[in-house]
């Protein structure tokens, strides 16, 4: 046996798994594709920099060549690390037998 036959029977293969796929595309549902709609959070419906973000959103691949939208991303990311914009109490997670309590150190083994 050569490679010529083994080159037969993968080119073979390709076309059955090739037919098989199409076959299966063509007996799909062509339902169309329902997008979620997109609902500002209750108590932001009047922050202007919230509404820009949202139509920055909705343009899509145009997004990143808008001004505005550029401007609005830079806010928002200004405003996210900003040294006070993490609540000033983290929220402590509850002790437990294996994890000692913030601020205790565990003994050395």
């Amino acid at each position: 046996m050569d490679g010529k036959f083994f080159a037969r029977i993968g080119a073979g293969v390709f076309v059955a798994i090739a037919i098989t796929a199409t076959a299966v595309e063509m007996t799909r549902d062509k339902a169309p594709i329902v997008r979620p709609t997109v609902t500002p959070s209750a108590g932001r419906e009047g922050d202007p920099l919230r509404v820009e973000l949202v139509r920055c959103q909705e343009l899509g691949e145009a997004g990143p060549r808008d001004r505005d939208c550029l401007k609005a991303w830079a806010e928002n990311r200004r405003r996210f690390l900003a040294p006070g914009a993490r609540p000033a109490g983290l929220i402590q997670a509850p002790a437990t037998a294996d994890r000692p309590k913030a601020g205790t150190e565990a003994p050395a083994p």
